[in-house]
């Protein structure tokens, strides 16, 4: 409908791809009518910029004072569905609408007119006999091409009918061709929905029949798709979007890594005889430009990207599926934070279509959701084929302790050995980058800790540095001790990658090992080599971190060994255990997944640990029902609510300051508890001082109004940044 509203004497809201929370009211000039949605250009100051119509204007502002819409651009509308996505996210995550508008509009040269080019035809009107006397057999050549395809440019028609490009120009001065404007779209390859996929399960059949009825029904529905690593879950949902895009809606696939695109998008596109569309970071300009308006326009019927694809302008969306649902890589910590997994159920539903939550070790809030009915649940209690999981045992590390300045215990080194031996594969897992984790000087004892941050260098020996994992700051090693001046005496401790690595080059000077971390795959192409290399036998020991413990299918693994277990559960995090379990229950799920038996062996200091109990006995279902009973018990997450308050800057004074009022103002009433102000454990980042505050509520009670009316008490001096994690995921 148009706004030509009197009431608001021809002015529009438009929201601005800023942070700002509120739209700006603009005139709407006679010659333009204007709808919501519509992308335009508007004065700001003394520049230009775009922004969408957002509603009609409020008449707050004197028409004096008013500015006037500079155009309208020609891009199809932003939908309704997407519009109130973005103020649902800007409200729940108390983000300005601004900040998240601009990760909705991604791509701002997919918003202008698209590029156009001459294309060459046949001339439609009958040539004169004069003009037929020129019919050289060169033309002839090309009137042939034309007869039979479509008008093409200049350059591809006289390749094919074999003549130099003056001839085809020449042609169309004197009316045997005529030029048509064609606008330049990128083609992209369209998957079958209905071509026959591989014959599934009995279990595998059922569930995917259920998936396959709640796309049809077009309406909103969440499900869980629960099965152990290799049951066949890509199988079942494939399913599901063969039925979405059989129906011509539009299918999006979250992964949390990108590592893990390679062979999902081979399993794809052997499923639907074309690949799907991509977004990632690693796209170039004119990628993202081409991708992003083929969504808009319908041309792209699937999708698989990072979370950011989550604000792709999907024309009819009519599946999501989140894979590896539980993954904390879906937690955007930086600018808007927002966890995509819970964002995606919110898009579906404003969508009225149907979401996938699949994972092998589903998050907790997930199985709560399954059991108050919220979501529904499918699962695949078995292996595809009836393969068996691999036979996981501890290795306690005080019994059975590596030999001084070594990482692999005997009974590792034992079965990889035998591994080699019977030409199986190998992976060592250890979720630590670089060489050494901690680097000390023997003298004096002091660390090397990064200038900006309240963390160790990460010595990465490969690449001569020491690296900061928070920050990025890098130096080159140092010879001398600024602390007490003595000369080579640093010495590396604790193991990671890089120092595995070297181990096993050590112990098996015959077997060709890879790294597989994002250090040594710095982008999709390497990372998708890798797994090449992987499943064509070419690596007999892979060491990587946590992008090779999920998602990969590699036939000849049999053997998964975890050198460091009980990394992820220092600390106190409310999630550590859950995290912990889930990652090694992953990893593990790695091995002999092909027929061949697989083993995995836990390297682990605390046996006795109900992570490790649980992962030996096979216990998911009673890990779960333990973890859940000790939340509930606490009121903590998924049995109550948590919002974390970051306030942070360069003088620690300052921040000081700012928590003091923040503590004073603090809300009080029954079921809600604040702790803080604390120091972070991440105390300085990128060379701001850090203190914290946790606000927790119980279930029934909603913490935005509580934040809003605590905060807005609150001013803040420009050094000092305070940031808002509703829902946190890290506790750093």
């Amino acid at each position: 409908m148009r706004l030509r509203s009197q009431a608001v004497e021809n002015t529009v809201q438009v929201l601005l791809p800023l942070p700002l929370a509120d739209a700006y009211d603009y005139r709407v000039p006679a010659e333009l009518a204007l709808v919501p949605g519509h992308f335009v250009v508007v004065p700001l100051g003394k520049r230009e910029v775009i922004g969408v119509v957002w509603g009609a204007g409020t008449g707050e502002v004197p028409q004096a004072k008013l500015r006037d819409v500079v155009g309208v651009l020609p891009a199809l509308p932003m939908a309704e569905a997407m519009r109130r996505f973005v103020d649902w996210v800007s409200a729940y995550t108390l983000m300005p609408r601004g900040a998240v508008l601009r990760m909705a509009m991604s791509a701002p040269s997919a918003l202008e007119a698209p590029k156009t080019e001459l294309v060459y035809r046949a001339a439609a009107t009958p040539q004169s006999d004069d003009t037929a006397l020129k019919l050289t057999a060169a033309r002839r050549r090309v009137l042939e091409v034309t007869k039979e395809g479509p008008a093409m440019p200049v350059a591809e028609l006289a390749h094919l009918a074999g003549v130099g490009t003056s001839v085809v120009k020449t042609m169309a001065s004197v009316g045997l061709l005529e030029a048509v404007e064609r606008v330049v779209r990128r083609a992209f390859p369209q998957p079958d929905g209905t071509r026959e996929g591989p014959v599934l399960s009995p279990d595998q059949k059922a569930a995917a029949d259920g998936l396959v009825d709640k796309v049809r029904a077009h309406a909103f529905s969440a499900t869980l798709l629960d099965g152990v690593p290799g049951a066949g879950k890509t199988e079942v949902y494939f399913e599901a979007i063969a039925a979405a895009v059989a129906a011509r809606r539009q299918v999006l696939v979250l992964l949390p890594e990108i590592a893990l695109t390679a062979q999902w998008l081979k399993r794809f596109e052997d499923r639907f005889g074309a690949p799907p569309a991509a977004w990632h970071s690693g796209l170039t300009s004119l990628e993202r430009r081409e991708t992003w308006r083929a969504i808009a326009e319908g041309r792209v019927s699937v999708v698989v990207g990072a979370r950011s694809a989550l604000f792709l302008p999907f024309a009819e969306l009519g599946l999501i599926v989140v894979d590896e649902e539980h993954d904390g890589s879906f937690k955007q910590d930086d600018g808007v934070i927002y966890n995509a997994r819970d964002m995606a159920v919110v898009r579906a539903r404003l969508a009225s279509a149907p979401i996938v939550l699949a994972s092998a070790t589903p998050s907790l809030e997930s199985v709560v959701n399954v059991q108050t009915g919220r979501y529904g649940e499918v699962q695949l209690p078995g292996r595809h084929g009836g393969h068996q999981l691999a036979a996981l045992s501890a290795v306690d590390l005080r019994r059975d302790p590596p030999t001084r300045g070594r990482w692999l215990s005997p009974p590792v080194v034992d079965a990889m050995k035998a591994t080699l031996a019977a030409g199986e594969q190998t992976l060592l897992f250890l979720n630590r980058r670089g060489y050494a984790p901690i680097t000390l000087c023997r003298a004096c004892g002091h660390g090397l800790e990064c200038p900006q941050c309240s963390a160790w260098l990460v010595e990465h020996r490969f690449r001569r540095a020491l690296v900061c994992h928070h920050c990025g700051h890098a130096e080159a090693p140092a010879q001398a001790c600024k602390h007490c001046g003595a000369v080579d005496q640093f010495v590396a401790c604790g193991p990671g990658v890089e120092r595995l690595a070297e181990e096993a080059a050590e112990l098996f000077p015959e077997a060709r090992l890879e790294l597989f971390t994002s250090d040594s795959l710095m982008n999709r192409v390497e990372a998708e080599a890798a797994v090449e290399r992987m499943i064509n036998g070419e690596i007999d020991i892979l060491i990587g971190t946590q992008m090779a413990a999920k998602g990969h299918h590699f036939p000849n693994l049999t053997l998964v060994a975890v050198i460091d277990a009980d990394l992820g559960l220092n600390g106190g995090d409310l999630r550590a255990a859950e995290r912990t379990f889930q990652l090694l229950y992953q990893v593990a799920g790695r091995a002999g997944r092909d027929g061949r038996p697989g083993r995995a062996l836990i390297q682990t200091h605390n046996p006795d640990h109900a992570v490790m109990q649980a992962l030996v006995s096979g216990d998911r279902d009673r890990f779960v029902e333990v973890e859940l009973a000790d939340r509930e018990a606490a009121a903590m997450p998924p049995y109550g609510r948590l919002a974390s308050l970051i306030v942070s800057g360069p003088d620690p004074a300052a921040v000081d300051n700012v928590c003091a009022a923040l503590a004073r103002r603090a809300p009080h009433r029954d079921g809600v508890t604040v702790l803080g102000p604390s120091v972070a454990p991440m105390a300085l980042l990128r060379g701001r001082h850090r203190r914290r505050f946790l606000l927790k509520t119980s279930r029934d009670i909603a913490v935005q109004p509580l934040l809003h009316a605590w905060l807005e008490q609150i001013g803040l001096p420009n050094s000092v940044r305070l940031q808002v994690d509703v829902d946190p995921y890290s506790f750093l």
